[in-house]
C-alpha cells in the first residue's frame, strides 16, 4: 500500500518536474524569439547580440535538462528494475554529457574576448 502511494506520488512529481522542462523550454524559446525578432528588425548585424541571444537561450536549455534528467530520477526512485536502472544510467550520461558540453559552450562564448594590441 505505502509503495503504491510512493510510486503514484513519484510519477507525479515526475510529470510536473516534465511540464516544468516545456515550461522553461517555452518561455526561453519565446525569450530569444523576441529578441531576435527585436534585433532583425533593428537591421543591425550585431554578433555580440547574436551571442548573447544564444547565451541566453542556451542557459533556459541547460536549466530545462536538469528538470528533464530530475523527471527520470524521480521517476525511477521507487522500486527500479534493473532495465530501469540502466535505462535511467544511459539517459542520465546522455544528459550530463550535453549539459557538459552545453556549459563548456556558455562558458566559453560568455567570457570577453581579450583585444589584440
Amino acid at each position: 500500500m505505502l509503495e503504491h502511494l510512493l510510486h503514484e506520488a513519484a510519477q507525479t512529481l515526475g510529470l510536473l518536474a516534465e511540464i516544468a522542462v516545456v515550461l522553461v523550454v517555452a518561455w526561453g524559446a519565446a525569450e530569444a524569439l523576441f529578441k531576435t525578432l527585436r534585433h532583425v528588425l533593428s537591421s543591425r548585424n550585431d554578433l555580440a547580440v547574436r551571442r548573447e541571444i544564444w547565451l541566453g537561450f542556451a542557459a533556459w536549455i541547460l536549466l530545462a535538462l536538469e528538470f528533464a534528467l530530475a523527471a527520470d530520477i524521480i521517476r525511477t526512485a521507487v522500486a527500479p528494475t534493473w532495465q530501469d536502472i540502466g535505462m535511467l544510467g544511459a539517459i542520465a550520461a546522455i544528459r550530463t554529457v550535453l549539459n557538459w558540453f552545453l556549459a563548456k559552450d556558455i562558458t566559453h562564448f560568455a567570457e570577453p574576448k581579450a583585444h589584440k594590441g
